[in-house]
C-alpha cells in the first residue's frame, strides 16, 4: 500500500524529465518571425507604394481600368493601415508612451500615402471625365491631411477648377 502512495510522487518527479527537449521552440533569429516587417508582405506601407507604382505603369501603358484597380487597392490598404495604427495608438495611450509615438508616426506616413493614392485616382477620374467621383477623393485628401499641406492645397485647387468651390484658400 505504501508503494501505491509513491507512484504519484514518482510521476511528478520523473514526469518533468520525460518531456524535456521534445519541443524545439527556440528562436535563433528573432527577426525571422517578424513576417510583416518585410517589404514583400501584404499589410505594409511599402505594399501601398507598390500598388501606386503599378498604377502609374498602367497609366503609361494606357490601361486606365487596371490603373484604377491598382489605385483602389492602394487606397483600401492605406485606409486599413491608418485605421489599425489609430486603434493601436488609442489603445496604448497612457500605458506606454513609446507605442503611441510609433503608431502616430506610422499613421501619418500612411495618411500621406493615402492622400497620394487619392490624388492619382482623382486625376484618373478627371481624365476619364468622371469629376463627380473625383470630388469625394479630393475632399478626403483635405480632411486627412492639414489644409496647409501641399497635397491638400493642390486638392483644393482642383476643386476650384472643377467649380465645386469658389473661394480661394490663401493659407
Amino acid at each position: 500500500m505504501k508503494f501505491l502512495k509513491l507512484i504519484p510522487i514518482l510521476f511528478i518527479f520523473f514526469g518533468n524529465f520525460i518531456y524535456k527537449d521534445l519541443v524545439f521552440a527556440e528562436i535563433k533569429n528573432p527577426s525571422d518571425y517578424k513576417v510583416l516587417s518585410e517589404d514583400s508582405k501584404k499589410l505594409s506601407i511599402s505594399n501601398v507604394k507598390y500598388y501606386i507604382k503599378q498604377g502609374d505603369e498602367f497609366i503609361k501603358n494606357g490601361d486606365f481600368d487596371q490603373a484604377k484597380e491598382s489605385y483602389l487597392d492602394a487606397r483600401k490598404l492605406a485606409k486599413q493601415l491608418a485605421s489599425f495604427y489609430s486603434d493601436l495608438n488609442s489603445s496604448f495611450k497612457g500605458l506606454d508612451a513609446r507605442i503611441p509615438i510609433e503608431m502616430q508616426r506610422k499613421g501619418k506616413e500612411t495618411l500621406q500615402i493615402l492622400a497620394e493614392s487619392n490624388e492619382r485616382l482623382a486625376s484618373l477620374y478627371l481624365k476619364t471625365r468622371k469629376p463627380e467621383v473625383a470630388v469625394p477623393l479630393l475632399i478626403e485628401t483635405i480632411r486627412v491631411l492639414s489644409p496647409n499641406s501641399a497635397e491638400a492645397k493642390k486638392a483644393y485647387e482642383k476643386l476650384i477648377q472643377l467649380g465645386f468651390v469658389e473661394t480661394e484658400y490663401k493659407g
